[in-house]
């Protein structure tokens, strides 16, 4: 079974007008994910993009779909709290 890194990161891709916010419960963390490339919201992330930043086997909390350009004061949700299965069901159709 792919990753679930793996599959953020390709939807991502495929659709530049978005930003996912994806929240870990193990370990916690909060990752932003934009265009491919992922990176901590909590912690330094490595500037070595090979190096993941949600890990193999990450419980995901929440996954938080945005629209790009990312504002922090003033974010505008499409979808907000989608569980790993509810992001799966919405990627395949």
């Amino acid at each position: 079974m792919e990753e679930p890194r793996s599959i953020l990161e390709a939807y991502s891709r495929s659709h530049p007008e978005e930003i996912l916010i994806v929240e870990l419960a193990n370990p916690e963390d909060e990752i932003m994910i934009y265009k491919g490339f992922s990176s901590s919201l909590r912690f330094a992330t490595a500037s070595d993009p090979d190096v993941p930043v949600i890990p193999d086997g990450a419980e995901i909390r929440k996954i938080d779909r945005l629209l790009a350009p990312y504002h922090p004061q003033a974010p505008r949700y499409i979808q907000q709290n989608l569980t790993w299965m509810d992001f799966l069901q919405f990627c395949r159709g």
